[in-house]
């Protein structure tokens, strides 16, 4: 009896994998099919003639080289912002106490239950009176400090023993020497996983860059997918080559940081 729960565990799990993966995985095959297997009346999920054309014909659309610039820079940049930011609050909530601090915490908790559509308006207002609109800056900066970001660099901060900082303060380091000496080096699994869901976020982000962005030089890669669905007729093949490179550098950043991934979303929760 013992030995069948993990086999049906396995199991359970292996079926959720195909379940939500087999979109996924469709839309992949699907982008190295001709145009004729794509409008096929019963769909196959494997290609039957293989091609690469739809991948060369969109790398030679003057437009797509642009699109992946930008998100590199506007993931890249709130990414690394993010990561500043959210560590620094995150170590003052976590190893400071000073009046209010509670209440702030709770305010910027609070914030978390706030959907993008709620307060899209006054961002919108904002970036405009600052001149950011229809700027690059616009999609870097409103989301560069987030409360899930350092609620989880808080909860992690907690779990680094505070004899380890007083001890550094007694020998002389400075904060800035104590922060980016101790707390920047244990809190790499914390971080790591801050940039693979913010690097995730914005580089999958529609309806803010819908909004903040006008000129279609400055398009990101998933408004420069979203001009080849048309009114009456929609280029498929270029649309399905496009969604499947956008993959690519979500893989590759989770691969990068995948053995710190874990261990951050394990142990944020370990104190409160």
């Amino acid at each position: 009896m013992r030995n069948r729960v993990p086999i049906l565990t396995y199991v359970i799990a292996a079926l959720l994998v195909v379940f939500f993966l087999w979109p996924v995985l469709y839309v992949v095959f699907s982008s190295f099919k001709p145009a004729s297997e794509l409008r096929m009346h019963i769909p196959t999920f494997f290609p039957k003639d293989w091609t690469l054309r739809n991948f060369i014909h969109v790398t030679q659309l003057g437009s797509f080289q642009n699109y992946i610039l930008n998100s590199l820079i506007v993931a890249v940049s709130s990414t690394a912002l993010a990561i500043l930011i959210n560590t620094m609050a995150g170590y003052a909530l976590a190893k400071f106490r000073f009046k209010g601090d509670t209440v702030i915490l709770i305010i910027i908790l609070s914030t978390i239950m706030l959907p993008l559509e709620v307060i899209m308006i006054p961002i919108s207002r904002i970036i405009r009176i600052f001149g950011l609109y229809n700027t690059l800056w616009a999609l870097i900066i409103p989301p560069a400090a987030t409360p899930a970001g350092i609620f989880l660099m808080r909860q992690f901060l907690l779990t680094i023993p505070d004899d380890l900082i007083e001890s550094a303060r007694i020998d002389g380091a400075s904060e800035w020497r104590i922060f980016y000496s101790i707390i920047v080096p244990n809190a790499k699994p914390a971080i790591a996983t801050i940039a693979i869901f913010s690097f995730m976020w914005r580089w999958n982000d529609y309806v803010w860059p819908l909004i903040a962005i006008r000129s279609p030089r400055l398009y990101t890669l998933q408004l420069g997918i979203s001009t080849l669905g048309g009114q009456y007729t929609t280029d498929w093949s270029s649309l399905l080559a496009m969604t499947t490179i956008s993959m690519v550098p979500m893989l590759i950043v989770f691969l990068i940081f995948q053995r710190y991934f874990v261990q951050g979303t394990v142990e944020t929760g370990m104190k409160g």
